[in-house]
């Protein structure tokens, strides 16, 4: 009969020898070693490295241009190095790729905007991610309101002269924009169906190729965003028609919105944010988001964003993540009446 009392019989393996039996024990020293590692990384102080920063447009835009303002601050409170990693394309869907493979370890954090976040579920056929699953949103940080411009000897006085033009030769009219996907196409989406007008649009690899071709009459109109031809507007080199929002901008004040210019109800801006991969520890976000309100209302950031014509926007986790839900549904709508779509 079995001898129960021999615990240590019964735990070894029958065929074990030393050698073995050396090497069972040296594994599970190995895997302890390693399950203490990563309890030990876990718990320490974030950030201990640089951050990377993925923004999923080309430098010198508006976005660019903000970041650049905010990067440096947001350094300073972490204690590390905020690193710009230019990624643009495909409406910003390229760099929100790399975001959503990227490690969920608070080191890798990008800058999504209103297409990349927002309207290009409903604008692309099959999207390298799902905005809503893929990332955990941290904060908004700017909205950015759009320009219509046309060169200077452009015989379009107004939105009116453009729109007559428009509607007498249907087509012949470009405007040009700073990409598929974005939200100055959008814009232009939107022009068209509240005006009825059937416009040809120009994507562009950025705002800065259009604001040089509509100077050089390459292309008959732009909408651009603010920052990127604010100087050109003041300097004469372009000629505003109206901006996109719901009032007049502060830095223009003599341009009429497009609803005061005939498009009645017409509003539209851009916007971007921060968000990182949809795993990232809960303290990690929590901790963003409150270094990100504290640099978005430090007075010096916002004088430098509002130079530029970039209002700060900062929000809560949860603000954002409602506000990119009801962007979605509204681009949505407005990609399904007018028909666009992109491959």
């Amino acid at each position: 009969m079995a001898q129960t009392g021999d615990l240590g019989a019964s735990r070894k393996h029958p065929l074990e020898t030393p050698v073995t039996a050396i090497l069972r024990a040296a594994a599970a020293l190995a895997l302890a070693a390693a399950a203490t590692a990563a309890m030990a990384q876990a718990a320490a102080p974030w950030p201990t490295k640089p951050i990377r920063m993925i923004v999923t447009f080309p430098p010198g835009g508006s976005t660019d241009a903000t970041l650049r303002i905010v990067a440096p601050k947001l350094g300073e409170r972490l204690g590390q190095q905020v690193i710009v990693d230019n990624r643009p394309g495909a409406g910003g869907n390229i760099g929100l790729q790399a975001l959503a493979r990227s490690d969920a370890d608070g080191y890798t954090l990008g800058i999504g905007a209103a297409g990349s976040l927002a309207a290009n579920a409903a604008l692309y056929p099959k999207m390298p991610f799902d905005a809503q699953k893929d990332f955990v949103p941290i904060s908004l940080l700017a909205h950015i309101p759009f320009v219509l411009v046309v060169p200077p000897a452009s015989p379009a006085m107004s939105v009116a002269d453009l729109l007559a033009q428009a509607k007498a030769d249907p087509g012949k009219v470009a405007i040009g924009h700073g990409g598929n996907g974005t939200a100055m196409h959008l814009s232009v989406q939107l022009l068209k169906l509240m005006a009825g007008v059937d416009i040809t649009e120009v994507a562009y690899k950025g705002s800065g190729p259009v604001a040089l071709d509509v100077i050089g009459g390459q292309v008959p109109a732009g909408m651009l965003d603010l920052p990127s031809v604010l100087q050109q507007i003041k300097a004469g080199k372009v000629r505003a028609l109206a901006s996109t929002g719901s009032a007049r901008l502060p830095q223009l004040p003599d341009v009429p919105t497009l609803s005061e210019a005939g498009v009645k109800g017409y509003e539209s801006t851009g916007w971007f944010g921060v968000v990182a991969p949809a795993a990232t520890p809960p303290a990690i976000v929590a901790r963003l988001q409150a270094e990100m309100r504290a640099v978005l209302t430090d007075p010096e950031v916002i004088a430098g964003a509002r130079a530029a014509g970039v209002e700060l926007s900062p929000t809560t986790s949860a603000e954002f993540g409602r506000f990119i839900a009801s962007e979605t549904v509204k681009w949505a709508d407005v990609i399904k009446r007018s028909g666009t779509r992109l491959e």
